[in-house]
């Protein structure tokens, strides 16, 4: 099964188009719960390959974003108007064009590292077969805590979320990447972020 799905990996794919994200303009509403979806998209991404901001700038140069997203500054504002997170300093209302960009980065970085998000995801399927807690494996115990560690740093309601609720979160958002990772993810991941913050 894995074989099958690392050469599919290898096949090229086009540069996500920005057009293709426009047809639907969310409301003011929709872009607050949209703020959130995409953090934590971006966290979990961190949590499995170590993605840092350099990563983050870098696609977004690939892409052709730096007009949205030029630097360091400008990438953490737009990650901390994500209102689950601590501390109001720096906070900036997310605008559309943002919301896109941070779409089309996290498809573009989930596709480079689609091969880890595949071990991972066929990993949690064995462990799941065998009645297994995901911990146990190396690399899902790792993402797990590295997940929990940032999550917990980062948000607010880390003193009453607890490590089930955690640990359910990461494992969907695992799954999502794989998703997000494949031809069309950036599609994917706009409707299911449109469709998730009505």
């Amino acid at each position: 099964m894995l074989k099958v799905m690392h050469s599919s990996a290898q096949s090229p794919t086009p540069t996500p188009r920005w057009e293709e994200l426009t047809n639907i303009q969310p409301n003011p509403a929709q872009l607050d719960n949209i703020k959130a979806q995409l953090d934590l998209v971006l966290l979990a991404l961190e949590a499995l390959a170590g993605i840092g901001s350099e990563a983050m700038l870098q696609a977004a140069a690939q892409l052709n974003l730096e007009s949205k997203i030029p630097d360091r500054v400008a990438l953490w504002r737009l990650r901390q108007s994500n209102p689950l997170r601590k501390g109001e300093g720096g906070r900036k209302k997310l605008d559309v064009e943002e919301a896109r960009s941070l779409t089309l980065i996290s498809c573009y970085l989930a596709k480079q590292h689609q091969e880890q998000i595949r071990r991972a995801v066929a990993l949690l399927e064995q462990v799941t077969q065998n009645n297994e807690a995901p911990h146990k494996a190396a690399l899902l115990g790792d993402y797990l805590d590295a997940f929990s560690n940032t999550y917990q740093e980062r948000m607010e309601e880390n003193e009453n979320i607890s490590t089930d609720v955690l640990t359910h979160l990461a494992l969907k958002l695992l799954i999502d990447l794989l998703f997000y990772s494949a031809p069309g993810g950036h599609r994917r991941l706009w409707l299911a972020l449109l469709d998730r913050s009505k």
